[in-house]
Formats: C-alpha cells, sequence, structure tokens
C-alpha cells in the first residue's frame, strides 16, 4: 500500500501546483511553471525521498519484501543517500534556482537508472511486485516532470 504514496506525492504536487497554492518557498509572482518546481522539489523530492529513507532502513524488511527482494547491506546504503536527496530537495524549494539543475541531474540520474533496473527485473526474474512496478511511475514521472519545468522555467 505504501507505494502509491510515492506516486501520490508526485500527483498531488501536480495538483497543489495547478490549482495555484503556493508552494514552500515560492515567491508570491512565481509562474506555474516555478510554482510547480517549487511543489517537485518539497513533495516528491523533497519530503518522498525523506520517507524512502525511513522505509529503507528503518522498515527495511518489509519495504524488501513489497519491492521482490531481499534485505540487505545496500538496501540501507540506497536509504541513507535517500535521506541526503529528501535533505536537498526540500532545502532546493526554500532556496529556489540556484540548485534546480544541479539536483534535477542527480534526481533523474539516480531514478532513470532505478528505473531501468526495475524494468531489468521485470524481464529477467518476472519480478512483478507491486513496489518494482508501480514505482516506474515515480522513477520516471518526477525526472521528465522536472526537466520539462525546468525547460519551461
Amino acid at each position: 500500500m505504501g507505494i502509491y504514496i510515492v506516486v501520490l506525492t508526485l500527483i498531488l504536487a501536480w495538483v497543489f501546483a495547478l490549482a495555484g497554492l503556493s508552494a514552500p518557498g515560492q515567491a508570491a509572482d512565481a509562474s506555474l511553471a516555478v510554482s510547480a518546481l517549487h511543489w517537485m522539489f518539497y513533495l516528491p523530492a523533497g519530503w518522498m525521498f525523506i520517507a524512502s529513507g525511513v522505509m529503507h532502513t528503518v522498515f527495511a524488511k518489509s519495504t524488501a519484501k513489497n519491492i521482490g527482494w531481499k534485505t540487505n547491506g545496500f538496501q540501507y546504503e540506497l536509504g541513507f543517500v535517500s535521506l541526503g536527496l529528501g535533505a536537498a530537495g526540500i532545502l532546493a524549494a526554500y532556496r529556489g534556482s540556484g540548485s534546480w539543475l544541479e539536483l534535477t541531474i542527480i534526481i533523474s540520474a539516480f531514478l532513470v537508472l532505478a528505473g531501468i533496473n526495475h524494468i531489468v527485473e521485470m524481464v529477467r526474474k518476472k519480478n512483478f511486485s507491486p513496489g518494482n512496478t508501480i514505482v516506474l511511475i515515480y522513477d520516471f514521472g518526477l525526472p521528465i516532470s522536472l526537466w520539462v519545468l525546468l525547460f519551461i522555467a
């Protein structure tokens, strides 16, 4: 069930931006693209990565099972990097555009390659666990959202 929250943060970021709600750190006169970027960095690239970090460390066994994996040391490393990315995402939402390009590159490399790995697991190991399939919406949706919004902004 928790995997749906990952996708929900991406959807909520878009809904909040399209509804005209001011995001954390956003200037009052921000364009839709800039507002959406603030929301993207705050929710799916911020708090969702922090939640992922907690899930991959504190709740490692249940998270691994949901993905179709077994718990191992690399899962904790994934959790640690997720905590750092989440903190950077929240900071980027408040600090503005000065770090958006760099953080988008890092997030995109991480998520797109993770998404490719999930697809490989589906093909080679027939791993169709919810945590290995539904997460693809986030793995590709967040980087696409960030790049499109950066291009528009």
